[in-house]
């Protein structure tokens, strides 16, 4: 256990900001299933609407440091290819 003021401080900010970055990743995999979903629907409309409003979850997630920015491009990319490989209707 920390003894001194500046660890307890340490300790009290890091429960906080694990609180704030768990949230977030919660958030960004919230709509990260919300794209799935309409993908798997063959929905191509509805998931490039689902794709539009992750994204920038997923890239307010990488520019806070939660999960890697090279993480997100990948599965932006990923879900973008599956998107287009939907046929149009």
């Amino acid at each position: 256990m920390a003894n001194n003021p500046s660890a307890r401080k340490r300790i009290r900010q890091t429960e906080r900001r694990t609180a704030r970055n768990q949230a977030r990743k919660s958030r960004m995999r919230t709509f990260v299933k919300k794209e799935e979903a309409a993908i798997a629907s063959a929905d191509r409309t509805g998931a490039t609407e689902a794709l539009r409003l992750a994204q920038p979850e997923m890239q307010r997630a990488a520019g806070k440091g939660v999960i890697h920015r090279n993480g997100v491009a990948r599965k932006l990319s990923r879900l973008s290819a599956r998107i287009k490989a939907i046929p149009a209707s």
